[in-house]
């Protein structure tokens, strides 16, 4: 059985700036392998590199993405991010909230008793209560969601 091997510091430093490459197998780049500069773990410099061996060596636009082991709208993306931000613009953006956090369950056991003291209330007038009660501006859409969340726990209610 192999052992499992220990991420090194860079890797390490690497994740925690979410510039971890998560393919760095995939980079086929004759200077990532012939040189310790070049680390295709990193995220920001191959896609860097991508696009300046378009932008300054001239290559093509498919066959630079292939070697650095994306496709064309990928570099097209890491060219764009480049030219709006810099070298800034290639480190991923941070992730977004991964359910409705504003809605908690307070809020939605508010929203539901509003709904069955009127049930023909509106998700647009529920938001407007809710914003009035808790000072939470949510989308009534959003509103709506978290209502048949609740009401269907096995659709990924739960909060």
């Amino acid at each position: 059985m192999a052992r499992k091997r220990k991420p090194d510091a860079k890797e390490a430093a690497l994740a925690e700036s979410r510039t971890l490459n998560p393919r760095p197998e995939a980079v086929h780049d004759e200077q990532f392998a012939a040189s310790e500069f070049f680390d295709a773990r990193d995220l920001v410099q191959v896609k860097y590199e991508m696009v300046r061996r378009v932008r300054v060596d001239g290559a093509p636009v498919t066959a630079a993405a292939a070697a650095f082991g994306f496709s064309r709208p990928s570099y097209y993306e890491a060219a764009t991010a480049v030219d709006r931000d810099g070298l800034g613009g290639l480190v991923p953006a941070k992730p977004g909230p991964r359910r409705a956090h504003k809605l908690t369950d307070e809020v939605i056991g508010y929203a539901r008793q509003l709904r069955e003291a009127n049930p023909g209330i509106g998700s647009a007038r529920l938001a407007d209560a809710i914003a009035e009660k808790f000072a939470i501006r949510a989308h009534p859409r959003s509103v709506e969601r978290a209502l048949a969340r609740a009401e269907n726990p096995k659709s990924g209610g739960g909060q």
